[in-house]
């Protein structure tokens, strides 16, 4: 068996116990990238977000090195950019070699199309999605990075939820074109290693409910920006806390 082989069935088996079962599509699409990009499952290359595979920024790094790239360039547009408002836009330039002519990517954020997990943080977002196009332009990159969408860059949402058929709030996503809250869980699982079944069992408790999926979206958004701090601010004391949800609930009160 080629090292081909042996890395596409690694991705493989690494994706279905990270996102279950996977449609015959993304398997075939799986194998494709993994062939083309190299990319790994298990370092964070990939995402799967609505049936579909993302790169990440550091996958796309990683592709970058591989391939010797240069040098990449950055730049922030003063022009466009609005400082008071937090919008920046920003230009990135990819260099493949020590001639090349240079691949250039521009990226933009602002607080409406950057969630509020990240608010305040605009200018890094910037910088990143233009490194990223850019990196995309040079290397023949046809998904799009995450950074670029989804859970990193859902617009505001309106204070008042439309009624649902059934009487309730869905906490797993909506049919507008917003990304779902299960796949932003998701990436903060992966991102920080943590254990899923914890942070449903906590998620929980957080919402006063007996499963995650009985709780309103804006209690499963407050919970997901909670972890996300928790996760940057001290990762060991929050999975000292999600410990606490493997002991009977007596041990916890």
């Amino acid at each position: 068996m080629n090292n081909v082989s042996l890395a596409w069935r690694s991705n493989l088996s690494c994706a279905r116990r990270i996102w279950g079962q996977l449609p015959a599509t993304a398997v075939i699409a799986l194998k494709q990238l993994t062939k083309t990009l190299a990319v790994s499952v298990a370092a964070g290359d990939l995402q799967f977000l609505e049936n579909h595979w993302y790169v990440t920024h550091s996958g796309l790094l990683r592709i970058a090195q591989r391939r010797k790239c240069r040098g990449i360039d950055t730049a922030i547009q003063d022009h466009l950019s609005d400082p008071k408002n937090s919008k920046w836009v920003f230009k990135a330039t990819v260099f493949k070699s020590r001639y090349s002519k240079g691949f250039a990517g521009y990226g933009d954020a602002d607080p409406s199309n950057v969630s509020t997990m990240v608010r305040g943080a605009e200018l890094r977002i910037a910088e990143t999605r233009a490194v990223n196009r850019a990196l995309r332009k040079a290397y023949g990159i046809g998904i799009c990075s995450v950074e670029e969408l989804g859970a990193f860059s859902s617009s505001p949402r309106p204070s008042v939820v439309p009624p649902q058929s059934n009487g309730s709030h869905s906490s797993a996503g909506s049919g507008n074109g917003q990304p779902r809250l299960r796949d932003q869980l998701c990436l903060l699982i992966r991102q920080y290693n943590l254990d899923p079944n914890l942070v449903k069992a906590y998620a929980a408790d957080f919402c006063g409910t007996e499963a995650l999926s009985g709780a309103s979206r804006e209690l499963v958004e407050s919970f997901i920006s909670h972890l996300s701090s928790a996760a940057k601010e001290n990762r060991d004391a929050l999975v000292c806390k999600l410990n606490s949800y493997s002991q009977p609930v007596e041990a916890r009160s």
